[in-house]
């Protein structure tokens, strides 16, 4: 019974930093995504970083569930994820080299739920390293 209001505590803590997280950074296009993502990003990118809770969230998590294989599918996701923002940013705003394809792919309208698809994924990886 305690183990499972804990894996429900650490899904709902997950579950709402998330949140946070797609809150501030969604939008109608990824490059809309990426420019929300670029304003924080230019004023310090360690204000970029403290701005995803859920991946020190992912990492904390890990080292409490003995770096449990879906722990670190968790932590593993989540830093490709931060990863690639960057990548983006920096070759979309800073070094401006676009090309046609990614320019069209960044362009093209997402439908309202891409952003939280995480959502549908995190809890079980939560569940799978405690269960």
């Amino acid at each position: 019974m305690i183990i499972d209001d804990l894996i429900l505590n650490y899904i709902i803590l997950f579950v709402f930093l998330e949140l946070y997280e797609v809150s501030w950074q969604k939008a109608e296009t990824m490059m809309g995504m990426l420019a929300r993502m670029y304003h924080q990003y230019s004023k310090n990118i360690f204000l970029f970083l403290v701005m995803h809770p859920t991946f020190y969230f992912s990492i904390g998590f890990a080292m409490l569930s003995d770096y449990n294989p879906y722990a670190l599918v968790l932590v593993f996701i989540k830093t490709v994820d931060i990863a690639t923002k960057i990548i983006l940013i920096e070759q979309v705003f800073i070094k401006k080299e676009l090309t046609q394809e990614l320019s069209l792919a960044l362009l093209a309208p997402i439908h309202k739920f891409v952003p939280y698809v995480g959502l549908s994924i995190y809890p079980f990886l939560i569940y799978f390293a405690l269960a």
